[in-house]
């Protein structure tokens, strides 16, 4: 029901009730019928379900299934010899997922409590009319029907369709966006014929839960409870919309496929070539037993050849650079919910943010005043007014336009706690809605003046004078021309226009009625105030523009007032560029999709409209944040690819659904975060680039040493390199620098895969050469072994080659590491010369010291398969020399990669 546009007599008759209230068994029936006035709470995830669904990540499905395979592979080997040695693959397999799991629940171990917080915004009690008399219950035992007393400092319990209001003011910003509190009555609402409904926002008449009676008092019957009322819908808003996957998820999950179908690939291929060689051409006469034995020999290699191919260490690499990522966003007030909320930043193409509050400073201010005596204009503003300032404050409490006022004679050292000492009030006339305007009385020495203050147009209808340069002038009709003037040129600029007026008296006047005070008065002057923005916000819209990401506003507010904000930060450049809510109800979401391109700014919306306007963007395929700190945004922020709450003023229902929560209330922050982001993404893919050309060439010299029947690397040498060559430079990686045109770059579009833009080519050249130099090495340490070639296709061991080859693995993927601080950009260039990564270079120290210990430590010697004593020094020498190869030859790659780039 529209309640909203009917008289309140109807109302009551329609929820067969009165003024009087509902009979004490009437209101029981009903609460039993329709339940109690609470939100349903859902099903809390347990952390085991939690722990499950995080295991769910292809990456480490296939870890897992790598880990059983090779478990199999090893108790087929080894029959009932083997030991727990033997599985020490599986076990550092097994451990990488746990570990990459429990950093995963710890960054996100904060379960989502947007129902609670609901909850605790309901009003814990609230006086009901019953049988005709007032009583104070719990609000969740209140029904449709009822009939609740309510004045300044009560919380809203459910959704009312006002009877009775006197001077009632409701904060409703958490709901509807708007700064200022919105004046109620009783009337019935008349439709625009061009309209389908009333914007909840004008629905002036009613009272909502979850907002707040902030003056005034009043009374009024309840027409919706629990989930029927509006918050409730939000709420049901909440549980509908489901999370995404993140562009960083996306890409991972490109990447499991990929790398299982290599894996199947490489098993194939293998197991093939192996039968052929070892049952077809080994000239063994042919058996059934011999395809058997030599089948489960073949299948073995493979899969020890399969399982080379997988990065394990890779997710928990990517995890922990989260971390850290989560880490230094926290100290540029940027707190992470959401651990891959890190890297979606970094491809955000569109920051739809509410307006109240996240680009204003969500406080009323007097920025402009029309008048020749601006020190009386502030005294008469801040005297008739109920605000109040503390000695030594600087901001007053109460109601936030008289807070604007009083806050504004504070500015010209004119505080309301010395007025007041000095002109107590003795009198006043409160301020109603139909003469728009209120009046105090106040007692100056052996005399009273009386102070006036509204709307212009109707205090100007009582003045017959003005001051100018301390004389009192008859009013004339150019003069109130000039001021209606002034008064539409403040209002044009979206400011809410006051005026202000004064009488003076010998004696205390007889009687303080409106109609005897409001006459005779003189004009001071006119005070505009807005909900200014911050100023940092400038610089952050310009910043979002220069790293192409466009920001659209949506607000509850007016659309006069969003579009002043919107023109002066620099969001739209007219009028044509700003939609209101209402006209939203006419299109479908396909029509939708087409013209969210052409509105910046929205105003007057509702939350479903919120959510219509992030799904329209995420339609057309670009990366979509929302930002916000009311109730009215959290479905919206729960729909977006990253939702942005903020810390202060942020309800926390929104901060429950945010992935991400501004700390400070920044906006500016939200460009560090992006910036950030795109850093984080960028190492995530220096350290994909570097791990799996490294991988790619772990996988070659593997699989033609099996083809070639020799042995390059052992069992132990995979191991090592896996787990500390890859890993520590890798996380070394994920400690870089943001690289200088960072914020210069455009949005990567959300259809670049891991292999885009030539990654792909890259890795596979990279690969190859790493295998070309692993090869040689081993070529040349068989040679100085042996003197000659000779058998090294025989399946001989030569420890030492294989010494040299580990060695040369191992410096090669450092200095591989080492070129990969930029995946375009040279190496040499002052950028880079200049932010020296500290991380990496301890990182090349510590694996160069523990690969030296490796092969030089006798105890060690033996586990690598070296006789000790037999490593030369000209052999190390040899190895770091084809490594150090890698640095020329990678720079000279993406020198060529830049200059067909520039060329294209």
């Amino acid at each position: 029901m529209k309640w909203y546009l009917q008289e309140k007599e109807e109302v009551l008759r329609e929820l067969k009730t009165s003024e009087n209230g509902l009979p004490e068994e009437e209101a029981a029936r009903r609460l039993q019928e329709k339940g109690l006035n609470k939100l349903k709470e859902p099903e809390k995830e347990s952390l085991f379900s939690r722990f499950i669904h995080s295991l769910m990540d292809p990456m480490i499905i296939m870890l897992i299934v790598a880990a059983a395979i090779q478990a199999v592979v090893t108790v087929l080997e080894k029959g009932k010899d083997f030991t727990l040695a033997d599985f020490a693959d599986v076990i550092v397999i097994l451990a990488v997922v746990v570990i990459n799991t429990v950093m995963s629940l710890v960054q996100e171990s904060k379960a989502e409590a947007a129902m609670e917080a609901l909850q605790q915004m309901t009003a814990a009690t609230s006086k009901v009319v019953r049988g005709g008399q007032v009583r104070v219950v719990k609000s969740e035992e209140l029904c449709p029907g009822d009939v609740i007393v309510l004045e300044a400092g009560d919380a809203v319990p459910a959704d009312c369709r006002i009877l009775e209001a006197y001077s009632l003011k409701a904060e409703e910003a958490a709901l509807t966006g708007e700064s200022v509190p919105v004046l109620k009555m009783t009337d019935m609402l008349m439709l625009h014929e061009r309209t389908a409904d009333v914007p909840l926002g004008d629905r002036r008449n009613m009272l909502y839960s979850g907002s707040t009676v902030v003056y005034g008092r009043g009374k009024a019957v309840i027409t919706a409870t629990g989930m029927d009322t509006e918050m409730g819908k939000i709420a049901d808003a909440l549980t509908l919309a489901e999370k995404e996957q993140t562009p960083l998820q996306k890409k991972m999950t490109e990447l499991s496929r990929f790398l299982t179908k290599l894996v199947i690939g490489i098993c194939v291929v293998v197991f093939a070539i192996g039968i052929i060689q070892s049952v077809f051409l080994s000239g063994k006469s042919f058996s059934w037993t011999l395809l058997g034995e030599e089948a489960l020999d073949t299948f073995i290699a493979a899969i020890a050849l399969a399982v080379a191919a997988i990065p394990e260490g890779l997710p928990a690499v990517v995890t922990i650079i989260l971390s850290i990522g989560v880490t230094a966003m926290s100290k540029r007030q940027a707190l992470i919910r959401k651990l891959t909320a890190v890297e979606t930043l970094g491809c955000t193409q569109i920051i739809c943010s509410d307006k109240t509050g996240t680009l204003t400073q969500n406080k009323m201010t007097v920025v402009d005043a029309f008048t020749d005596d601006e020190p009386l204009l502030a005294r008469a503003m801040a005297l008739c007014s109920d605000a109040e300032i503390a000695p030594g404050e600087e901001h007053s409490t109460g109601e936030p336009t008289e807070c604007a006022l009083v806050d504004y004679a504070n500015r010209l050292g004119l505080p309301k706690y010395r007025l007041k000492e000095e002109m107590p009030r003795v009198g006043e006339a409160p301020f109603d809605s139909l003469r728009k305007m209120m009046s105090t009385v106040h007692a100056d020495g052996n005399d009273f003046v009386q102070y006036t203050k509204g709307a212009p147009d109707e205090v100007l209808k009582c003045c017959v004078g003005y001051l100018k340069n301390g004389q009192i002038l008859p009013m004339t009709e150019d003069l109130t021309e000039r001021i209606l003037r002034a008064n539409k040129a403040f209002a044009d600029r979206a400011l809410r226009v006051l005026c202000a007026a004064y009488r003076k008296y010998d004696t205390m006047p007889s009687s303080v009625e409106p109609e005897d005070l409001e006459r005779n008065l003189i004009f001071i002057g006119l005070t505009g105030m807005i909900d200014p923005c911050r100023p940092e916000v400038y610089d952050a819209i310009k910043a979002c523009r220069e790293a192409g990401v466009r920001p659209i506003m949506i607000t509850g507010d007016h659309k006069d007032t969003a579009v002043a904000i919107g023109l002066d930060l620099g969001i739209i450049k007219d009028r044509e560029e700003a939609l209101v809510g209402a006209e939203l109800d006419k299109y479908s979401d396909e029509e939708m999709i087409e013209l969210v391109t052409r509105y910046s700014v929205y105003a007057r919306v509702q939350p479903e409209h919120k959510t219509r306007i992030v799904k329209a963007w995420k339609a057309r395929g670009m990366v979509t944040a929302m930002t916000g700190d009311g109730v009215n945004d959290a479905p919206s922020i729960k729909a977006a690819d990253i939702g942005i709450g903020m810390g202060i003023t942020g309800t926390d229902v929104t901060k429950s659904v945010a992935d991400m929560v501004l700390a400070d209330d920044n906006f500016a922050t939200i460009v560090n975060a992006v910036e950030e982001g795109r850093k984080i993404y960028d190492n995530v893919l220096k350290v994909l680039q570097f791990q799996l050309s490294t991988n790619m060439a772990e996988v070659i010299i593997m699989f033609l040493a099996s083809l070639l029947n020799f042995t390059i690397l052992s069992p132990v040498h995979l191991l090592w390199i896996n787990m500390v060559t890859d890993s520590l430079p890798g996380l070394a990686l994920g400690m870089e620098k943001a690289e200088g045109d960072l914020m210069k770059r455009k949005p990567r579009p959300t259809t670049d895969g891991i292999f885009s833009g030539g990654a792909g080519a890259d890795m596979v050249w990279q690969g190859i050469y790493l295998a070309v130099i692993e090869i040689a090495a081993y070529f040349i340490g068989y040679h100085l072994e042996n003197g000659s070639m000779a058998g090294i296709f025989h399946g001989k061991l030569c420890t030492n080659a294989m010494a040299m080859a580990f060695l040369t693995v191992n410096f090669a993927e450092m200095f591989c590491a080492v070129c990969m601080r930029s995946r375009k950009g040279s190496l040499f260039s002052k950028d880079m010369l200049k932010n020296i990564n500290w991380w990496l270079v301890g990182a090349f120290a510590v694996t160069t010291l523990l690969t030296l210990v490796a092969i030089y430590l006798p105890g060690l010697q033996t586990v690598f398969g070296i006789e000790p004593g037999t490593f030369q020094f000209h052999e190390l020498l040899i190895s770091f020399g084809l490594a150090l190869s890698v640095v020329p030859a990678f720079e000279i790659g993406k020198a060529i990669h830049r200059k067909v780039r520039k060329e294209a």
